[in-house]
């Protein structure tokens, strides 16, 4: 199940205890349906929870009787309302008349202080989308009609949210990509365990991209020591192949044989592993005469 999926099954089981809510929540899946016409209205979604939800309402509230047709895939649910009276009808319910010139939102539909997040719900099971948050972070609606969108962002803004807007193929787009900011829509449309899934998740990335950096920089540091290292051990593989490491002062060979067992070990490593330990400028000092010797070697 997509995460989008996820999120509308949720709003789904919401459950209104207030008319004005109800009406609201259909009022968000009807306005941004696919058509909204008062020759037509026609309703869409890929969720049949959703078109089940849509058909109830439509039976509790306005005693509208209709039926869900599935696509020949079976992946679309359509709910049509193809007689112009019944449609007119459901138009003038919502507060819609025949002589609009654009389609707005009817702020007069919104009754309680619940009836805007209702409404938000009922948009995004109409028109939105939301992707799985282990991919990234966005969610969007998709709007047919300009004014439309316009007033939608007012909505969004009134509820404390900052959209953003473009076009995509003919449709205005209205969309969040920031967690917080998606976060903050699902809380409010109702969706408050898909935000708490969200933030786990987010939860779970951060603390592996944390812990990701801090192996690739102590994989780095790892490589840098070990460049530094190769020509330490090359100078004493020299010596040790022409002259012996026992030719060496007693200090020297010591230093060496550290150096050959721990070949990733840092100078201030290497200083702990003598007894008593050595600074680290006294370790450099005796690997800078190993490395001189073997070129006097040469």
């Amino acid at each position: 199940m997509s995460f989008s999926s996820q999120v509308k099954n949720e709003l789904v089981k919401i459950e209104y205890d207030s008319t004005c809510c109800k009406k609201s929540l259909l009022y968000g899946m009807t306005l941004f349906s696919k058509v909204f016409s008062y020759r037509e209205i026609v309703f869409q979604t890929e969720n049949e929870n959703t078109a089940l939800l849509y058909k109830r309402l439509l039976k509790e509230l306005c005693n509208i009787d209709t039926r869900i047709a599935v696509s020949p895939s079976g992946k679309s649910f359509s709910v049509a309302i193809s007689d112009s009276a019944t449609a007119a009808k459901l138009q003038t319910y919502f507060g819609h008349d025949r002589g609009e010139t654009s389609v707005k939102i009817n702020f007069s539909n919104f009754v309680c202080s619940r009836c805007q997040r209702a409404f938000l719900a009922g948009v995004f099971l109409s028109c939105g989308t939301v992707s799985s948050p282990e991919k990234g972070y966005h969610l969007e609606f998709s709007v047919a009609y300009m004014n439309l969108s316009k007033s939608f962002v007012t909505l969004l803004q009134e509820l404390e949210l900052s959209p953003k807007i473009t076009t995509r193929k003919g449709y205005h787009i209205i969309y969040f990509k920031v967690s917080e900011q998606i976060e903050d829509c699902l809380y409010i449309m109702g969706a408050s365990t898909s935000m708490f899934d969200m933030m786990n998740i987010k939860i779970v990335k951060e603390i592996r991209n944390t812990a990701n950096r801090k192996a690739n920089c102590e994989a780095a540091n790892i490589d840098k020591m070990v460049r530094a290292a190769s020509p330490q051990i090359a100078a004493i593989l020299k010596i040790k192949e022409k002259r012996g490491l026992s030719s060496l002062p007693d200090s020297l060979r010591q230093m060496a044989e550290v150096r050959l067992e721990n070949p990733e070990a840092s100078l201030q490593e290497l200083s702990q592993m003598f007894e008593p330990p050595l600074s680290r400028s006294g370790v450099n000092h005796r690997l800078a005469r190993l490395t001189r010797i073997a070129a006097e070697i040469e």
